[in-house]
């Protein structure tokens, strides 16, 4: 079985899983023994809350980094997929207290938290709705409202945990539909579920992550205002990884805080374990990154991430298109294949505001001697007498480097940068005639 047929069947596998156990508790529901008399809008109500709770309970497994889970899809797929059935869990707990109200089954007055008339019942079930709403509102809006990375990812951790024991407290309370011991073991086995979750990904994974520290090697200046920060183990072999692949990082921290951030490995796998992260200025953190000092610890989680040559081990050639610092898993790629003295024909096209601000320049023009290699820079402000490709990348840009016979060969395309220079790439591609399978971006603009 080739790697790519299994990983199809791998993310089948996981998808019918995944709806599996979204929908175990309404096949639950509807078994004998039910309770009589219930009104056809109340059942449906019911039946929409347990599957939004559901939903609510397996984002924690979406996020706890399963490396078996994420592998069919990459990381940036599975953290896309979170953040779109979040909102649609959200939607459905939304529609499972109006359906009660519409009608009158129950009046509005239970909402009211602080009635000594409203039962215990009613207050979990306000109170996870509330912290379901600031969740929410702080993950589609924590750019506008200006909240640090670092803060917002506590909260979300405080309000998603708060959404979900109180709404399990609520079921437990009304108990209509899990009035038998068969059926309490159910919830009682998503609550196990949930408590397990949470200890493996506060618990257990920062405590690895304490017996395998890293050191840093050095900090050294890039172009484009980056820094390579280069890693050692700390008496153990650390781990392989993919080129294109990518980590999470705890610096100036312990992990079990909630400090981590994700960059892309900047070299190829060596047998040594050391790792290399080129990173931009652009936050608190990532500035912070030319402070530390050589011997320093850092921690690290990886490898994650599906953007990566070893993937598509068939392809007759390989394209890259990259802007900015998206440039660092193309490099660790290139590395590899220059590693590897790949003959395959490949192709870089790199968009920066000019050329001193394109990060690992130097590296890549070294490459172009070890690799059957052609490099077009896009450059926004070019030098007198440039001669080569102007502005961003478009799909005038695209067409002459791109040729027709390109789109009839077996050839990966490889798209890293901004997000708008991503979206308008990938437009073009699909325009252009290229299959979507062969085009893979990797994103890291997941909140």
């Amino acid at each position: 079985m080739n790697n790519r047929l299994k990983r199809i069947l791998q993310g089948i596998f996981w998808i019918l899983v995944y709806l599996f156990l979204t929908l175990l508790p309404v096949m639950v529901m509807f078994l004998p023994p039910r309770p009589p008399g219930r009104e056809f809008i109340r059942e449906l109500s019911v039946a929409l809350g347990f599957v939004g709770l559901a939903m609510m309970a397996l984002q924690f497994a979406l996020t706890a980094r399963f490396k078996t889970i994420k592998a069919p899809y990459g990381a940036d797929v599975v953290y896309q997929f979170h953040r779109q059935i979040s909102i649609l869990a959200f939607v459905l707990i939304l529609i499972h207290p109006i359906l009660l109200f519409v009608p009158q089954i129950h009046p509005i007055s239970i909402l009211n938290i602080f009635s000594p008339e409203t039962p215990w019942r009613a207050r979990f079930a306000v109170t996870s709705l509330l912290a379901l709403c600031g969740l929410i509102v702080m993950a589609l809006w924590r750019k506008p409202l200006k909240i640090e990375y670092t803060r917002w990812r506590i909260w979300h951790g405080v309000l998603a945990t708060a959404a979900v024991a109180f709404a399990m407290l609520h079921v437990l309370g009304v108990n209509w539909y899990i009035n038998v011991p068969w059926k309490r073991l159910l919830w009682a086995g998503y609550s196990i579920f949930f408590v397990g979750l949470l200890l493996y990904t506060r618990v257990w994974k920062p405590w690895q992550l304490l017996r395998t520290p890293y050191r840093v090697q050095e900090v050294k200046p890039e172009r484009g205002g980056c820094w390579s920060l280069v890693l050692q183990p700390d008496n153990h072999a650390g781990f392989d990884f993919q080129p294109g692949q990518f980590a999470w990082i705890t610096a100036f921290s312990s992990p079990f805080k909630d400090a981590e951030h994700p960059f892309s490995f900047s070299n190829a796998p060596a047998g040594d374990g050391r790792l290399r992260f080129t990173i931009k200025e652009l936050g608190d953190f990532t500035r912070r990154i030319k402070e530390l000092k050589p011997g320093d610890v850092v921690y690290v989680d990886g490898p994650y991430g599906a953007f990566s040559i070893d993937r598509h081990p068939h392809a007759k050639e390989f394209v890259f298109i990259a802007g900015g610092v998206g440039i660092t898993p193309v490099v660790s790629m290139l590395h590899a294949l220059a590693q590897r003295n790949d003959p395959r024909p490949l192709l870089l096209i790199y968009g920066g505001r000019d050329l001193e601000s394109l990060t690992l320049r130097d590296e890549i023009e070294e490459l172009q001697g070890r690799l059957n290699l052609k490099v077009v820079y896009v450059l926004e402000n070019p030098p007198e007498g440039w001669q080569g490709e102007k502005g961003y990348i478009t799909r005038e840009v695209l067409d002459r480097w791109l040729l027709p016979e390109r789109r009839k060969n077996q050839t990966e395309i490889f798209i890293c940068g901004p997000i708008p220079m991503m979206n308008a790439v990938e437009d073009a591609l699909a325009r252009m005639g290229f299959f979507a399978g062969d085009v893979h971006s990797e994103r890291f603009d997941l909140v």
